[in-house]
């Protein structure tokens, strides 16, 4: 196996940038060249159906049924002459992951032969096996049925030779079994809500869209280097390694010049990206060796959220093109930088405000405060929610250090933004502040112009910051859907809003004038939710003790940071504004604990694995070779002398039998704990055990096989270590 390293190292090294076709035309031409936006819908459908469907997707009308077969008609001509065989309806299981079976668009002609057909009925509705995905027990195998059906909001597309329709899935009872179906409840309560709080201000407001910008960090790994470790390919995450002794330390690979393989990699995915209507348009290195990040425009949420999963999915598939694997774990390696995922969230009106976002006049910078107060306050609400939103086995390993975010939901606001609110706070007067967009600043250095300032600095240690016109949600991990913070983020402002509008109405009811209503609501909003505005340095003990003075959420345990979901207020919230029920909150965590446990579980399997047939195997034959070498300087010098010069071997035999012993114990003693945790029943239940018992063995396990990495001969290591993981491109 040693021989297998050092093999894939040398190969890796000898590998050269692949050569990467760049097409004709400019990315403007053949942008969504495989996508049937409103452009091929305009040339493929007639105007009527046109009309019809333009309403169902921009203005959220009912779809009629009665234009689906005109639909699937022009769809299935497209997708034919764009050399389409299959179709399939696309979705998010509660997997994490998008799901997809292809049908050929063949049926009988009955004349003995076959002809391409792809009916209304086939695009509306099907029918996957529900109880084969992650249903939390709403679905048995003995009632199986489940229902995807045609999202039409977000266009269908061409991968290879299928047609992908994008839908949500539910049980054959109703409820959801995926992310996309609360993620549209959530964007349409949200849309209703803030409507009404416009109107306040502009009441030709007719719409409110939910905006998402995702930056998607992930790392790339020379795929024989990747196929050398057992844990990575099982995994996606190193469950051994100790540092390299130059890892992200020198700060050079941030923004640093891209490595020729991986700019050939960003290249042929930013192409294909491109064609399937994904405005990539940010690419750079990122802090940890062999890190990067690709981010696009941002788009409607629904949208960005789909993109992001089909970009993953690209990302994996163009990778090995170029001999490389994707690692989207959110902590791959110990010691340097995980990847995260930041959603960058915001409102705009159909009248072309962004609702994040100061304004000239007085009255819009109301408007401004009224919604930035409202998100603060939902926010502070559910806390714990949002925390769980963004909560897994995988991104528990990234938050709270090497600049991840801590796992307490607090926001930044910036000097500026913190000043106006405590005006207002403080004020008895309806006066009302004049917000600067930016501000100059000039440079002492004659050639470089003015810059304008953003108002708020950056702060990389909050999970949910004010960026300017938007909050940026930084602590979703990077292999995550979207989705799930998406859900919990817009659900909760949609309910806030509500109750804001009720608030208001109630004392313009009883004669105060609408402005003084708005800022007497706001001014006790901004009182009650202080305990979640910080702008210090999150990873502070200070921090963690003030947090939990201020009674935010605390808890660093994924399972029990799940129970978030079915607090009452919880329920309560999705329940009030329609995206969730009661049943399918519970289904979900259920899906959410069992999911724990299994991962912890193969994790743990695979480092008994590694440790049993690799580490001590290893060790052990080092372990000889240093016994051996004592026994011969024993027949080669005096007893004395040969004491002497073996002591510190003698002291590497003896350290190396420690902690070989140690493994084998604790691995053993792991596999008795999972047979112990595995005989619950309670889903809950044992993915605390999972967390309480078998992790820390994990880290005590891997603590010694570290240990043992760094005195082992290095040509019997077998596993590659992090310096070649990380440093060879």
């Amino acid at each position: 196996m040693s021989k297998l390293r050092f093999r894939v190292v040398e190969t890796a090294f000898k590998k050269k940038p692949v050569a990467v076709a760049v097409p004709a035309e400019r990315p403007s031409e053949y942008f969504a060249k495989y996508v049937f936006n409103k452009e091929k819908m305009f040339r493929y459908l007639p105007s009527k159906v046109y009309a019809k469907l333009i309403d169902v997707i921009d203005n959220g009308a009912p779809l009629d049924r009665s234009i689906a077969d005109e639909v699937a008609a022009g769809m299935k001509k497209w997708a034919l002459e764009m050399g389409a065989t299959h179709y399939t309806h696309w979705f998010h299981p509660l997997t994490e992951g998008t799901a997809e079976k292809h049908d050929a668009f063949v049926e009988h002609d009955g004349k003995g032969g076959m002809m391409e057909e792809f009916t209304g009925k086939l695009l509306v509705q099907q029918e996957p096996d529900a109880s084969s995905f992650p249903n939390g027990g709403i679905r048995n195998t003995f009632e199986a049925r489940g229902y995807s059906a045609w999202d039409p909001s977000s266009p269908a597309f061409i991968v290879d030779d299928t047609l992908c329709i994008p839908t949500i899935f539910i049980a054959y009872t109703g409820e959801s079994l995926d992310y996309k179906a609360p993620l549209l409840k959530a964007l349409r309560a949200v849309d209703k809500a803030a409507v009404d709080v416009c109107r306040y201000f502009n009441p030709d407001v007719k719409k409110v869209v939910a905006y998402l910008g995702w930056e998607q960090e992930y790392f790339l790994i020379d795929e024989g280097l990747y196929a050398a470790r057992p844990d990575l390919l099982m995994t996606g995450r190193t469950l051994t390694g100790h540092d390299s002794a130059k890892n992200q330390q020198l700060e050079d690979h941030y923004f640093g010049a891209i490595p020729p393989r991986v700019a050939a990699f960003m290249k042929e995915l930013e192409i294909e990206a491109l064609k399937l209507g994904i405005p990539v348009k940010t690419r750079h290195n990122e802090v940890a060796p062999n890190q990067f990040e690709l981010a696009p425009i941002f788009e409607e949420c629904n949208l960005a959220v789909d993109h992001n999963m089909l970009i993953m999915a690209l990302m994996r598939k163009v990778a090995r093109n170029h001999g490389f694997r994707v690692l989207l774990h959110e902590k791959p390696f110990k010691g340097v930088n995980g990847s995260g995922k930041h959603n960058n969230w915001s409102l705009g009106t159909d009248t072309g405000i962004l609702l994040h976002a100061p304004g000239k006049l007085p009255e819009d910078n109301l408007r401004f405060i009224t919604f930035v107060v409202n998100t603060l306050m939902a926010v502070y609400k559910h806390n714990g929610l949002l925390k769980a939103s963004i909560s897994s086995a995988t991104n528990a390993h990234r938050l709270g250090a090497n600049e991840a975010p801590p796992a307490i939901i607090s926001s930044f606001l910036g000097k500026q933004l913190s000043q106006v609110l405590e005006h207002i706070e403080e004020s008895t007067k309806d006066n009302l502040i004049s917000l600067s967009g930016k501000q100059g600043m000039k440079l002492d250095i004659p050639q470089i112009p003015e810059l304008m300032i953003d108002n708020t600095d950056r702060n990389r240690t909050s999970p949910f910051a004010f960026t300017g016109n938007r909050f940026e949600f930084r602590a979703v991990g990077s292999e995550a859907n979207c989705a799930s913070a998406m859900i919990a983020l817009n659900s909760a402002l949609a309910e806030q809003l509500v109750e804001f509008k009720k608030d208001v109405d109630e004392l313009i009811g009883k004669g105060e004038p609408k402005i003084s209503a708005i800022l007497d609501v706001i001014r006790k909003y901004i009182r009650i939710c202080k305990p979640i505005h910080f702008d210090g340095n999150g990873y502070s003990d200070e921090w963690k003790a003030e947090a939990k003075k201020r009674g935010l959420d605390c808890e660093t345990s994924v399972p029990l940071i799940f129970d978030n979901y079915l607090k009452p207020e919880s329920i309560r919230m999705f329940e009030s504004v329609g995206v969730m029920t009661q049943k399918e909150l519970e289904a979900r965590n259920e899906v959410k604990w069992e999911t724990y446990t299994k991962k912890i579980q193969i994790e743990a399997r695979v480092l008994g694995d590694l440790a049993m047939n690799h580490i001590i195997p290893v060790a052990t034959q080092y372990q000889t070779d240093l016994i051996d070498n004592v026994y011969k300087m024993k027949d080669l010098f005096p007893a004395e002398k040969a004491a002497k010069l073996s002591a510190k071997n003698l002291e590497l035999i003896e350290e190396i039998a420690d902690r070989t012993t140690f493994i084998k114990e604790h691995v053993d003693a792991m596999i008795e704990a999972r047979k112990v945790a595995n005989k619950i029943e309670c889903e809950r239940d044992k993915s605390i055990a999972y967390h309480d018992n078998i992790v820390p063995m994990m880290e005590e396990i891997r603590y010694h096989i570290d240990k043992l990495e760094l005195i082992v001969d290095n040509q019997m290591w077998t596993l590659p270590k992090y310096r070649e993981l990380l440093f060879i491109r």
